[in-house]
């Protein structure tokens, strides 16, 4: 299954279990990926709170996107089990909208800007695909929340690439999912369009929603979330940014001098 073809629909809002409290937007227990004979992530456990905001770190390789992809089933699990809003993947898809890398997207294929908004309301649009007034309304709105709307009948190969990013995220805000899922969102883009993007993910926070976003500035972890998941193949540390983002974290996470370096810049202690 390829990143791009991956359609996640939901109705958005929060629900609760018998008992009244919030389910546990996304549960992962023992996940291990494996390429080739090499594991690229092992025996993975993390369990992500409702309406936050979080960041999944670790240097290059470490296997943040696979654990990502792992939780979609866009790239098979070895073992382990994921949970979506107390459910399996499959069974609460529809409440989970993805943002792939760009590099991972085919930008040469001839689209709208309008119409790749469209594919987040594929389930409202039904097996006809018959676009009714509400549903370009929709769209448009998408647009506009990030900036967008101008460029509606461009074609998406046309645009820079933080404007593709935008359009994007448009079409994930069009699937009112509740669970967001991003994958490096921020890699490549401008200034404008980072402030852009991390301001629609913060109102999505507001709204009740739960953002996770495969990260790799340490510069903004503490800026722009409040949970934070650690990881190099395995899981290193998880928990809210005030106290699990520090220097000894980062230093079993990242190790060596490239560990010392991210903790000078930051300031942060290596004890």
């Amino acid at each position: 299954m390829s990143e791009a073809a991956v359609e996640l629909v939901s109705p958005g809002g929060q629900t609760t279990n018998p008992h009244g409290s919030v389910e546990t937007p996304l549960a992962v227990q023992g996940v291990t990926v494996s390429y080739g004979e090499k594991p690229a992530v092992f025996s993975v456990d993390a369990s992500i709170p409702a309406e936050s905001m979080t960041a999944i770190i670790g240097p290059n390789g470490a296997g943040k996107s696979t654990l990502l992809k792992a939780v979609l089933g866009i790239v098979p699990r070895l073992s382990g089990s994921v949970t979506v809003f107390g459910e399996p993947f499959t069974r609460a898809r529809h409440r989970v909208a993805y943002v792939p890398q760009r590099a991972s997207v085919d930008w040469d294929f001839p689209t709208r800007v309008i119409d790749v908004v469209m594919m987040g309301l594929f389930r409202e649009l039904g097996l006809l695909k018959l676009v009714r007034r509400e549903h370009h309304k929709t769209a448009l709105a998408c647009l506009e929340r990030v900036g967008m709307v101008d460029f509606a009948q461009r074609q998406i190969g046309q645009l820079s690439g933080g404007q593709q990013q935008r359009v994007f995220l448009a079409r994930a805000l069009a699937q009112n999912a509740d669970l967001y899922l991003l994958d490096e969102p921020f890699a490549g883009v401008d200034a404008a369009t980072e402030r852009a993007i991390i301001d629609v993910l913060k109102s999505l926070k507001a709204d009740k929603r739960t953002v996770v976003c495969v990260h790799h500035d340490l510069a903004t972890v503490a800026d722009y979330f409040d949970h934070v998941l650690l990881i190099n193949v395995r899981k290193m540390a998880e928990g809210p940014v005030a106290t699990t983002f520090t220097g000894k974290n980062l230093q079993k996470t990242y190790g060596g001098r490239l560990a010392t370096a991210h903790i000078d810049q930051l300031n942060l202690s290596a004890a």
